[in-house]
Formats: C-alpha cells, structure tokens, sequence
C-alpha cells in the first residue's frame, strides 16, 4: 500500500561517477584516435599495420564508453558503492611502485615478481613468502620469451644474468 506522498516505484538516478567514467574513456579513445592519424601511411604492403591495434582499441574504448554511459543514466548499477578500503590500494600502488624503482637494479623477473605478490596480497592472499617467488618464476619465463625468443628488451638483471 502506498502511503503518503511516497511513490510505489524507485526512481533512479543517473550515477554522475559512472558518467564521469565514461567521459574519461572517451578522451582517451580520442586521444588514442588522434596519435594513430598522426601514423597514417605506415601499412606498407599490408592493410595491417602499426596503426590497426591502436584503432581496435580505440574503438573498444569508445564502445565501452557508450555502454557505461547508457549504463548510468539508466541507473543500473545496481547497488550502492560500499565504503572503499584502501589497504589493497596501497598494496598495489606499492607493488607498481616497488617495481618501477627496482626493474633497472634487480631486473625484469624479481621486481615484476614483487609487483605479482604485492598485488596478489592486495587481491587477498597473505602468503607473500609464496606468492612472491611464483611471481618471480612466472615473470622469469615472460622474460625468456620476449627477450630471448622474440628478441625484445627487457631489463636483465642478476637472475636473468645466471641463466644467460
């Protein structure tokens, strides 16, 4: 039963931070779209070239934008933001950090290992005695790929240094 001045159905709102989202992606799939016409004529003998995975991504970030903004105007988020934790934060912000500063001493393997359990300990696991050296051994044979099967530089450092 209706009581009041209360109406029986919810009106939504459009949520102005989902708005705000999809104006960001917006903007950087124009500045994204604007970089690559700067590239224009490098396909050589080829449709594909350096410019066609920019425009793929461009575009996917116009659809995305599209989407989220249809998305909070029509209110269906679905549920109220819950207070934001900002300890996993930190722990990835300090992992990305931890990296950055250390990629050119340690090398590719060991800081993008601690970047994997700095940022496996902000996803909630708490054995970073574990997940550190699985990082380490992962980011190790992403290092063999791309610097020694693909030919790519990649900063080495003393573990890549024993093996090669």
């Amino acid at each position: 039963m209706n009581r009041g001045n209360h109406p029986s159905v919810e009106t939504r709102r459009p949520d102005r931070a989902a708005l705000i989202i999809a104006v960001v992606l917006a903007l950087i799939a124009g500045l994204i779209f604007w970089d690559v016409s700067r590239l224009a004529g490098l396909a050589g003998y080829s449709q594909i070239g350096p410019t066609t995975v920019p425009y793929v991504i461009a575009c996917c970030l116009i659809g995305l934008a599209i989407w989220t903004a249809v998305e909070a105007v029509r209110g269906d988020f679905g549920h109220e933001r819950e207070h934001q934790e900002f300890g996993p934060v930190f722990w990835i912000v300090g992992g990305l950090a931890a990296q950055m500063l250390l990629l050119n001493t340690l090398g590719f393997s060991i800081a993008t290992g601690i970047l994997f359990g700095l940022t496996a300990r902000g996803f909630g696991k708490r054995k970073l005695w574990l997940t550190i050296p699985v990082g380490i051994a992962f980011s190790f044979i992403v290092w063999v790929i791309f610097a020694k099967l693909l030919q790519l530089s990649l900063p080495a450092g003393p573990l890549e240094r024993l093996f090669f």
